[in-house]
């Protein structure tokens, strides 16, 4: 195969190959749990949160930017569904106000961003501590629990398919959409790849940075609440460090982190990795140490592979 060939296989089939590899890898060292059935539906449902962390941290990536404080919205709007809902509102009250309360933070992150020019990775690492702070606050550095039955329903299953599960398809099938048959979404793609040429273009670089980032909060609340109904309580340190997760399912799944380049299928798969090695990792009882120094390397691998196979392109178009 020669190596234009390899890089348009690669970019089609790279992170379908890597995951196909890790799961032969665990199927051989653990061949009697791993493989089973009832396993692969557990690491899918795993994998819901890393998956929804991802959409978010999809578009924020696709800008050629970063979003540190997904892990924190998460757990933001985890703590607000709690806690509404031991006031007795509605499920679905309570839902819709944490993700509004989400895309506030978003809408946050994306003004100061554009408004005052700085790289959304000090923005966002700055605000990743002051929603974490808030949810602290909010919560007195206590876990909510004693919730009402329905927050544990919502991961309970519809057929042999879990909630979660059916929600990170029916979004994939939205964001496919959008990334793909809407402007707004052919946009983001353009402003990523050239913010210059975008702007001669008659883009609206202010509007869309600040959308690319209610984005990026919207689906880190919705995975906050995902990972709250899982739990059954709002753990004020939930989700800390699951913006490495979200990154790593972006860049593994293909996205590159200099922007303009990405796959929504990619982030899903890259999820799904990540959450095939945690749940590996843990049935072989490997430390989750460890397991944080395989996701560090796994980062790093994937962006430099990412890197050399687009540097070899370049060559060849010279």
């Amino acid at each position: 195969m020669s190596k234009q060939k390899f890089e348009i296989f690669w970019d089609k089939y790279g992170t379908l190959c890597i995951l196909l590899f890790i799961f032969a890898g665990f199927s051989i060292g653990s061949p009697k749990y791993f493989p089973r059935p009832s396993n692969v539906i557990q690491i899918i449902l795993q994998s819901t949160v890393y998956i929804l962390l991802a959409f978010g941290e999809f578009f924020a990536i696709l800008l050629a930017g970063i979003d540190l404080s997904v892990g924190s919205v998460a757990c933001f709007a985890g703590i607000i569904v709690a806690k509404l809902s031991l006031l007795g509102c509605p499920a679905p009250i309570c839902v819709l106000v944490g993700l509004l309360a989400s895309a506030v933070l978003g809408f946050f992150n994306g003004w100061i961003v554009d408004a005052l020019d700085i790289h959304p990775f000090i923005v966002t690492l700055g605000t990743n501590t002051i929603f974490r702070g808030i949810g602290l606050v909010i919560t007195g550095g206590n876990p909510v629990f004693n919730l009402p039955p329905w927050v544990k329903k919502m991961s309970s299953n519809v057929g042999f398919l879990p909630i979660p599960v059916i929600l990170v398809i029916i979004c994939t099938i939205v964001l496919f959409f959008f990334t793909k048959k809407t402007v707004a979404g052919r946009n983001l793609y353009a402003l990523g790849g050239n913010k210059q040429s975008a702007w001669y273009s008659g883009i609206n670089i202010n509007n869309y940075t600040i959308m690319a980032h209610i984005i990026a909060s919207l689906f880190a609340g919705l995975g906050g609440i995902v990972m709250l109904s899982r739990i059954g309580a709002a753990e004020p340190t939930a989700g800390d460090g699951y913006e490495t997760f979200a990154i790593a399912a972006c860049v593994i799944g293909g996205e590159s982190m200099f922007g303009g380049k990405g796959k929504i299928t990619g982030a899903v798969l890259g999820g799904i990795i990540i959450g095939m090695i945690t749940n590996g990792l843990t049935i072989m009882k490997v430390s989750s140490f460890w397991q944080k120094i395989v996701m560090g390397a796994l980062i790093i691998a994937s962006v430099a592979l990412e890197k050399v196979i687009s540097n070899q392109a370049n060559k060849q178009k010279k």
